[in-house]
């Protein structure tokens, strides 16, 4: 880890308002905050039910443009992969994403909070093998 990229106040802050947005959604409007099941059902909703998506999913943008227009600091992030590279992953993404029934903010973040069994077996699926992606990625195929 490199000591300049650790930030505990800022993950704690960036966590505690996922967590609380995340409740809030589950205690006021008894609905799950799983991204892709939201952007999934958004695309054929039920009858009164698109509203609340579109607001939910504009406001993913919308906090990152906000964050940006507060702080120049992003600690150094940047996309550097090729448009193929960050389509195939997408791509990959959704997959499994339908395949496992949810994503990582639905099981990982709700789930979890849940005490969900299938989310735990879930998440600790998609860390293992982001975990084996990473190493492939960087120690077996070379890359940055």
């Amino acid at each position: 880890m490199i000591a300049e990229s650790f930030t505990p106040l800022a993950s704690l802050l960036g966590g505690g308002l996922i967590g609380a947005a995340s409740a809030l959604l589950l205690f006021a409007d008894g609905k799950i905050a799983g991204v892709s099941g939201i952007c999934a059902r958004a695309l054929a909703p039920a009858p009164g039910d698109l509203a609340w998506r579109i607001a939910f999913l504009a406001g993913l943008p919308l906090g990152a443009t906000l964050v940006s227009a507060v702080t120049t600091d992003v600690h150094g992030f940047a996309i550097t992969e090729s448009w193929p590279t960050l389509v195939a992953g997408g791509l990959l993404v959704g997959f499994g994403t339908a395949r496992g029934n949810g994503c990582t903010s639905g099981h990982g973040v709700c789930g979890l909070a849940r005490g969900s069994r299938r989310s735990l077996a879930a998440t600790l699926t998609f860390m293992v093998a982001g975990a084996l992606t990473v190493f492939v990625a960087r120690h077996v195929l070379g890359g940055g």
